[in-house]
């Protein structure tokens, strides 16, 4: 009898691992999975078991390539096995290709005379998918809010960054969901950052691989009023509640789908965004509302200056300006009354209230 041996964490069991216990399977005659124990998975993947040992063994073991199942206790990196393989003496110790401790691996398998192969990873009769995407989709929020910004856009991007420079958002409801979505899609308000948190992905790293800034994922993370420091990585600098901000946000979209990767390069006045950013800040300190329209406005003329077509004008409006990276999307509207914004409403078509969003507070 030809016995094979394989090895790893099998916390979630999923396709890719079926495939790899039947190819491993077809090698001999008699197969043995060892499973990591809870603090071997500990040691390796940093994160608590999703089930209990006893239930993952009898899980796995109903599986009908699998003879017998073990539980890999010995807390060395890479070789928990070990006391069960030099135990059983197999034959064959099947890797896949990506096995980063094939070193020791084949030194284990000299001990013994066993044979070291590796198998490649063949991807399932289905989507590819791992234990940690799989712990991350578990783990996503159901629904998330999308933003606002005011002043200090574009200092988010890395190679943008200032010293001294600021970036002021406010997380917004209605909040998004995989299949509600209030919103145009592509419209200035973070929805690849929320769709990426969403679906369980990393909203940061999904934004700056686009080669954009992470101001999105981080207030639709963190929501309420924020300031956050300019540099390469979320830095917050100030929080405040969204009272002032209540009744008196209003979008008007443009027509014209934006997209901010298409726009990064594109020659900005980083002074003026910078002033904006400063007067903003002080605005949320003071919780100043007419302070806040000063820098919005100021962030409109950059975006002017940079050549956007000018937006609509709304009667007693105190501020407005496009939202993210603007030429196109939607255009924020700030007004000091409820009153003011709802007669904006009523004789406007495609304009959507908006209000603050506060996790917990509102």
């Amino acid at each position: 009898m030809k016995k094979i041996f394989v090895s790893g964490c099998y916390d979630i069991i999923h396709a890719g691992h079926i495939q790899f216990f039947n190819e491993a399977k077809a090698l001999g005659d008699h197969l043995t999975v060892c499973i990591a124990s809870d603090n071997v998975l500990t040691l390796e993947k940093k994160r608590k078991p999703s089930l209990p040992t006893e239930h993952k063994k009898i899980l796995i073991h109903a599986l009908e390539m699998v003879d017998d199942v073990v539980v890999g206790q010995t807390l060395v990196k890479g070789l928990n096995f070990k006391e069960h393989f030099l135990r059983i003496k197999p034959h064959v110790l099947a890797v896949t290709e990506d096995d980063k401790y094939n070193k020791i691996k084949r030194e284990l398998c000299a001990e013994i005379g066993s044979e070291y192969i590796v198998l490649p990873k063949t991807p399932p009769n289905t989507n590819q998918i791992n234990t940690s995407k799989i712990i991350s989709s578990i783990q996503a929020p159901q629904e998330v809010p999308l933003r606002v910004d005011f002043a200090g856009g574009w200092l988010d991007v890395p190679r943008f960054s200032k010293k001294g420079g600021l970036i002021v958002n406010c997380a917004i409801k209605p909040l998004v969901s995989l299949d509600k979505w209030e919103y145009k899609k592509k419209s200035g308000l973070g929805g690849s950052a929320a769709w990426a948190i969403l679906n369980g992905e990393d909203g940061i790293k999904s934004e700056i691989n686009l080669g954009v800034g992470w101001q999105d994922p981080a207030i639709i993370q963190e929501t309420g009023l924020c300031v956050w420091n300019s540099g390469t990585k979320p830095e917050l600098h100030l929080k405040r509640n969204c009272n002032m901000l209540k009744g008196v946000m209003a979008l008007k979209y443009s027509n014209i789908e934006h997209d901010t990767p298409s726009i990064v390069d594109i020659k900005r006045n980083y002074h003026l965004i910078y002033k904006a950013s400063q007067i903003a800040c002080k605005a949320v300190i003071n919780e100043n509302l007419y302070q806040l329209a000063d820098a919005v406005r100021i962030s409109y003329e950059a975006q002017l200056d940079e050549g956007m077509n000018q937006l609509l004008e709304a009667d007693n409006c105190i501020a407005q300006k496009y939202c993210g990276g603007g030429w196109g999307g939607y255009a924020l509207y700030l007004f000091s009354s409820n009153s003011d914004r709802e007669k904006f409403i009523d004789h406007n078509t495609q304009v959507i209230p908006i209000e603050p969003f506060m996790n917990n507070c509102l």
